[in-house]
């Protein structure tokens, strides 16, 4: 079985092809390299929500269009042997769907591992977005600014918030971080193809 970074890059590819798309002209209109584009089609590397955002846009197709479609008799239920890993931010954020069908859904549920910061020093920088957002802490100690205040959450602990107000959270702790998040709107949802992502902690929307 191919590995999600491969099926969504050939797809990728394949609707390149046919809309006779040249990788230069489609780093011209995303700002994404020749090299990156080139190695995302061929599952080498992964790749930002924001960035396959840009690439939807240019197809004019909708996020969903890029990943499996799992939908089947069970489709409302997702085991956890079939969680895949949906993007890697940086070198910190690793973001999982819980979803097994994120298309017809208004709410955006997934599971983010926060690897410690190596940047300690580094000053957080908040973020308003579209929607509303709630957090739950399942391991480890989440550092959330909110209003300019600062919030140490724990184990059982939560948050929930309107996203239009400035806003991050981060892993300053040497140990990680696991937080199960829920939002909306949801950039997966059919009816919303071409919604504006954030670019905040987990720019691609989180």
């Amino acid at each position: 079985m191919l590995k999600i970074e491969t099926q969504i890059g050939k797809r990728a590819k394949q609707l390149r092809q046919e809309k006779k798309i040249t990788l230069k002209e489609l780093s011209e209109k995303t700002n994404l390299s020749v090299g990156y584009l080139s190695q995302f089609e061929r599952g080498i590397n992964t790749i930002a929500i924001d960035s396959l955002a840009k690439i939807a846009e240019v197809y004019n197709v909708s996020l969903s269009y890029f990943f499996p479609n799992k939908s089947g008799e069970n489709s409302v239920v997702l085991k956890s042997h079939e969680q895949e890993t949906l993007d890697v931010i940086g070198e910190n954020y690793i973001v999982t769907c819980l979803s097994v069908d994120n298309t017809d859904h208004i709410l955006y549920p997934r599971l983010i591992e926060i690897l410690p910061t190596l940047k300690t020093n580094e000053a957080l920088q908040t973020y308003p977005h579209e929607g509303e957002e709630f957090i739950y802490v399942l391991e480890g100690i989440l550092t959330l600014l909110y209003k300019d205040e600062k919030h140490y959450l724990y184990p059982g602990d939560s948050a929930h918030y309107s996203s239009s107000v400035p806003h991050n959270w981060t892993n300053s702790t040497n140990k990680n971080v696991k937080i199960l998040c829920i939002s909306v709107p949801n950039p997966f949802n059919e009816n919303n193809p071409h919604i504006a992502l954030d670019n905040d902690h987990i720019s691609l929307n989180k």
